[in-house]
C-alpha cells in the first residue's frame, strides 16, 4: 500500500547534470529519513546521501560538493540534484525512506525498484 516511485534516471555526459526525483504514495501517516543509495555492478549498495524530517543533511564523501538533497514534505517528495556528474557514478540509484502508515506510530523502512544512471560519453 505504500510505494515509492522513482523517475528522472537515464543517459547523461560526463559533466552533465540529472535530478532524480522520489515520491512516496499509499496510506501515509508519517514519513521520516528519505534518502539515496545507489549500487554499482559487483559491489555494495553505498549511501549517497540522506535527509531526516527536521532537514539535517547527510552525503557520502563522493557526493559532497556535486550533488544536493532535499524535500518536499507536502508532496511526499525527495529530490537528488547530481552536478558534474562522473563515470563511476553510473550505477543503479534507489529511494528509500522510513514511513509510518496511517494508524501505525511505528515506521517501516521502504525501498524503491531503482533507476539506472549511465554516466558515459
Amino acid at each position: 500500500q505504500v510505494q515509492l516511485v522513482e523517475s528522472g534516471g537515464g543517459l547523461v555526459q560526463p559533466g552533465g547534470s540529472l535530478r532524480l526525483s522520489c515520491a512516496a504514495s499509499g496510506s501515509i501517516a508519517s514519513i521520516y529519513d528519505m534518502g539515496w543509495y545507489r549500487q554499482a555492478p559487483g559491489k555494495q549498495r553505498e549511501l549517497v546521501a540522506r535527509i531526516r524530517s527536521g532537514g539535517t543533511r547527510n552525503y557520502a564523501d563522493s557526493s559532497k560538493g556535486r550533488f544536493t538533497i532535499s524535500r518536499d514534505n507536502a508532496k511526499n517528495t525527495v529530490y537528488l540534484q547530481m552536478n558534474s556528474l562522473k563515470p563511476e557514478d553510473t550505477a543503479v540509484y534507489y529511494c528509500n525512506a522510513d514511513i509510518a502508515r496511517t494508524g501505525s506510530y511505528s515506521p517501516t523502512n521502504y525501498w524503491g525498484q531503482g533507476t539506472q544512471v549511465i554516466v558515459s560519453s
